[in-house]
């Protein structure tokens, strides 16, 4: 029997914390807790993950910096593709499980333990993000799921902590918290049913904030090859202009909302989400492009865009697939650059305006609904009739076919 630790994906959520006291008890061994900053951890934050692990009986817990490779790796490629899944859902959580699963057997190794824990539901999609990605990367690492393999619920979980005198969970446990660079992710009871939203006091990000907004405020955002690159004229890294859109656009109420999808297992869920960084690079974003790319490389970016989306909701980053999409991303950003004047107001961002070097507004000689340019009017009425002819086809056709009654 194996002494090495078990290395533990660890968020601090109800299910993590139920599995550091449940994996030493049962198995018998050491457990070392590995949380992957990718996103929404700050100082005091991480300082109190550790003090909760090691409350909880870890023999150490380790805390590893990802966001800047979360950035490159992930959320780069959601902007390029103005990524949403149902039309609103910007993906905010789960996209960055690969890159934890791929840490997390990293660990593993250099720790020289042969198994790995998480704390995921049987009927959640994070089991199989995670599970992909390992069985992929480290197949000959044994994984635990405890609350799933055992068919743990919430109440049980919590009765156990509270029978070993564990910490407290933040909000009694009542609401399941994901957070990181990209968003946040919310579930309670409410979001079991599609009937009601969460109550104010549960969001996160933005409790309270559209009961006594703030004025308007206006922003410039800046974008080279698709990379937001400044705010307000401020050259910033990635991860801090991120996070500092986050905490601007929070004040807002901006990006809130609640995802009904389907499951990687097919059933249906409903999860509710703040993302106000994600919704406004994205509304920024796409803004820009209808400034700089042509409506074939929109057609075709929006369609790549979805499947995209459903490969990184479904765990299936790896796929050698995912690379030739984002080789394809990579290349239609090369003219997305320019500065895009923004709006924050309560629940939404409006686009002013946006000003580019590769504008293709400014380069043709026409003025939309005022003046011919490249093409003469005579031009315009010949290619009208010729734009015409397809459905004067059909109904010479339709006209054709009722006079004689139809076919047989």
């Amino acid at each position: 029997m194996s002494n090495s630790p078990i290395v533990l994906a660890f968020s601090g959520g109800l299910d993590t914390s139920f599995c550091v006291p449940w994996l030493r008890e049962k198995h018998r061994r050491p457990v070392v807790t590995l949380t992957v900053n990718t996103g929404g951890i700050n100082t005091a934050e991480a300082v109190a993950l550790e003090q909760r692990a090691l409350a909880l009986g870890a023999e150490q817990h380790l805390l590893v910096e990802a966001r800047p490779q979360f950035f490159d790796e992930v959320i780069r490629h959601l902007v390029a593709g103005n990524v949403r899944r149902g039309h609103s859902y910007p993906l905010c959580v789960g996209a960055e499980r690969g890159i934890q699963a791929r840490i997390l057997a990293r660990t593993a190794s250099e720790l020289g333990s042969d198994t790995v824990a998480h704390g995921c539901t049987a009927a959640g999609n994070d089991q199989f993000r995670f599970e992909m990605a390992m069985g992929a990367l480290a197949p000959e690492i044994k994984v635990l799921a405890p609350v799933r393999d055992e068919s743990l619920q919430r109440a049980t979980q919590l009765e156990y902590l509270r029978e070993r005198n564990a910490p407290e969970m933040p909000a009694g446990g009542d609401y399941s918290i994901n957070r990181g660079l990209w968003g946040v992710t919310i579930g309670g009871r409410e979001t079991l049913t599609s009937a009601d939203s969460i109550p104010e006091s549960a969001w996160v990000l933005s409790s309270g904030a559209l009961e006594k907004p703030p004025a308007e405020e206006p922003h410039d955002l800046d974008f080279e090859a698709g990379v937001p690159v400044r705010w307000n004229g401020e050259a910033l890294d990635p991860v801090a202009l991120i996070e500092a859109v986050e905490g601007a656009a929070a004040r807002f109420g901006i990006g809130r909302g609640i995802h009904l999808g389907d499951t990687i297992l097919g059933a249906k869920g409903r999860v509710a989400y703040e993302a106000p960084a994600a919704e406004v690079l994205l509304t920024a974003h796409r803004e820009l492009e209808k400034l700089t790319l042509g409506a074939g490389q929109l057609r075709v970016k929006d369609t790549l865009a979805a499947i995209y989306g459903d490969l990184v909701h479904e765990g299936k980053q790896l796929d050698p697939v995912c690379r030739d999409i984002e080789a394809f991303f990579d290349s239609s950003q090369q003219c997305v650059s320019g500065r895009v004047r923004l709006v924050l107001r309560p629940a939404s961002v409006w686009i002013r305006g946006v000003e580019s070097d590769y504008s293709l507004l400014a380069a043709t000689r026409g003025v939309y609904g005022e003046a011919a340019g490249e093409w003469t009017p005579r031009d315009a009425l010949g290619a009208a009739r010729v734009l015409a002819l397809p459905g004067l086809l059909h109904s010479r056709v339709a006209a054709s076919t009722s006079k004689d009654g139809g076919h047989a």
